[in-house]
C-alpha cells in the first residue's frame, strides 16, 4: 500500500508543477484570419491593439510552408519594409516565436509586397502576463449617465480622453490562468487524499 501512495503523491505533485508552467499565453497573429495578407494596412495592428504581451508568452504565425514567411527586424527595417538588417527570418509555418525579453519586437512577411500592404506587427513585450484583451463597443462614462453604443469597433478601439472619474475595464482574463488555478487545486486535492489511502 506504501508503494501505491508514493506513487499517487508523485504523480500529483508532478501534476501541480506542470500545471504551473501554463501561465504563459499563446496570441495567434491575426485571429481567425492568420498570417495573411490583411484587407487593410492597421490589421494586424488593430488586432495587437487591446492585447498585452507578456514574457514567457508565444506569438503563433499560422501559414503554411511554403506560401509565407515571418521576418525578425528592427524599427527601421520594418517601417521602410527593407531588409538591411535582418534578425531572422522563419520559413516553415506555423511559425512560433517565445518572447522572452521586454521590450519592442518588429515582425513582417518577406513575400513580395506583403510588407507594404500591411502584413506586419509591431508588439511591445511587457514584464506582466499577457492578456488577449477586450474591445469593448461602450463608451466609458459617469456611472449617471445612460451607456451608450460607440459608433464603430475601430472608435472603440482607439484611446478615449479620460476623465478622473472614469474608470478603465479590467483587461479580459487568460484562459490559461483559470487551467493553472484547477491544475494546481487537483493536484494539492489529490495530494491530500493519497496522504490518507
Amino acid at each position: 500500500m506504501g508503494k501505491i501512495q508514493l506513487v499517487v503523491f508523485m504523480l500529483a505533485a508532478i501534476g501541480c508543477f506542470w500545471m504551473g508552467s501554463v501561465s504563459a499565453m499563446d496570441h495567434i497573429v491575426g485571429g481567425s484570419a492568420g498570417w495573411t495578407t490583411p484587407p487593410n494596412k492597421t490589421f494586424f495592428q488593430d488586432w495587437a491593439f487591446p492585447r498585452t504581451f507578456g514574457v514567457g508568452d508565444r506569438l503563433v504565425f499560422p501559414y503554411r510552408s511554403g506560401s509565407g514567411t515571418v521576418v525578425v527586424v528592427n524599427k527601421e527595417d520594418f517601417d521602410k519594409c527593407t531588409q538591411k538588417n535582418v534578425i531572422y527570418m522563419y520559413y516553415n509555418g506555423p511559425t512560433i516565436i517565445k518572447l522572452t525579453t521586454t521590450g519592442e519586437n518588429y515582425y513582417y512577411s518577406g513575400v513580395g509586397k506583403h510588407c507594404e500592404a500591411g502584413q506586419k506587427l509591431y508588439v511591445k513585450v511587457v514584464n506582466q502576463k499577457g492578456s488577449s484583451g477586450k474591445v469593448y463597443p461602450f463608451k466609458l462614462v459617469s456611472k449617471d449617465t445612460k451607456i451608450a453604443a460607440a459608433p464603430d469597433t475601430a472608435a472603440a478601439a482607439a484611446p478615449a480622453k479620460s476623465s478622473a472619474n472614469d474608470a478603465a475595464p479590467a483587461p479580459a482574463k487568460s484562459s490559461a490562468t483559470a487551467i493553472q488555478s484547477a491544475g494546481m487545486a487537483s493536484g494539492l486535492l489529490t495530494i491530500f487524499f493519497s496522504l490518507f489511502i
